[in-house]
């Protein structure tokens, strides 16, 4: 059995070689998936995607006509994918729905506390033999109000770190039972914006999430309020957050994800100039902090990653078309 694993890096063929390599023929490809890539799928049964990767409608029906059969996600989010494109043409498709939630958890800390103590530009300024403090002055977690939108195991677990803190923590998520955080305090979006200092993203993204955060949303936050993202690059609304972060209403942003992140995130583009025009700027701001896609990248996570893809890549070759993480 052939699996060709696309966006792939070194460290992707690190982890998945050993723990798949037994089970099947993995062919490493460094390219995206995306209507002018799929026919290096041709002679596979089935293929591995990343964050990035397209499987929109016309991407899966090429897929189908090649005989490919399955799909395997070594991410959680699945926003990628037409799901109803993939059930009509019987393409299988399967995620790894965790892997480590408390790295994603303390990357969202790192971030917070990067932005408030400013460490980025503070190491900047040792290394260049500047000792002042002028400029870097913080404040302290303690005490203050984070507010953490969607409570499944990585808000979770960011919610406990916050506690940690001696934050208060808010919680807003319509789905999720109270009881799993009963020491927060549960409250509906527009209340949690409107009294939290720190507001930390860790929803999925679907079409009610979809630029959750925009220029009604950050009116309601308090001037000079934090906002991190490490979820979904669309749930923010990236040009309204640079209106809030002109007039000075937005106090700080760490973004790990990025709308747009697609032609930019995963690669060296050091010597190239950045087409994207609305990121370029956000990168000119002193107060935001932006890591590329970097939170879930941790030996635990990667480890967990290639185990579950392991588990339903045998799911799937011993027919088991009711995989527990089949989504389609």
């Amino acid at each position: 059995m052939r699996v060709c694993v696309f966006s792939s890096k070194p460290y992707d063929e690190e982890y998945l070689s050993p723990a798949l390599a037994a089970d099947c023929e993995l062919i490493f490809l460094p390219v995206h998936l995306n209507e002018h890539t799929v026919s290096l799928a041709e002679g596979a049964e089935g293929i591995c995607c990343f964050v990035n990767d397209d499987l929109s409608a016309s991407v899966i029906n090429a897929l189908a006509k090649r005989n490919i059969q399955f799909i395997l996600l070594r991410c959680a989010g699945f926003n990628q994918v037409d799901v109803a494109a993939a059930k009509n043409a019987g393409v299988l498709v399967a995620r790894v729905p965790e892997y480590s939630p408390y790295a994603v958890a303390e990357h969202a800390a790192a971030l917070i506390l990067s932005l408030n103590r400013k460490i980025h530009r503070a190491h900047n300024r040792v290394r260049e033999g500047d000792y002042s403090l002028q400029g870097l002055m913080g404040f302290d977690l303690h005490g203050k109000t984070i507010g953490v939108v969607g409570a499944g195991k990585i808000g979770r677990a960011f919610a406990a770190i916050a506690c940690g803190f001696g934050c208060t923590v808010l919680i807003c998520d319509p789905i999720a039972d109270p009881a799993s955080c009963n020491w927060a305090r549960w409250v509906d979006l527009d209340t949690l914006l409107e009294q939290s200092q720190i507001v930390s993203l860790h929803c999925p993204l679907t079409p009610q999430t979809h630029h959750l955060i925009n220029d009604r949303t950050l009116a309601l936050m308090p001037i000079g309020a934090m906002l991190i993202n490490t979820s979904r690059g669309a749930l923010v609304d990236a040009r309204a957050v640079i209106e809030a972060l002109k007039s000075g209403h937005l106090g700080y942003l760490g973004l790990d994800v990025y709308e747009e992140e697609g032609d930019l995130f995963f690669e060296d583009l050091s010597n190239q100039v950045i087409q994207d025009d609305v990121f370029a700027r956000l990168t000119t701001f002193p107060n935001v902090l932006i890591t590329a896609h970097q939170a879930f990248f941790t030996h635990e996570a990667l480890s967990r990653i290639a185990q579950v893809t392991l588990l339903n890549l045998r799911a799937f070759k011993q027919g088991a078309s009711i995989a527990a993480n089949r989504i389609a």
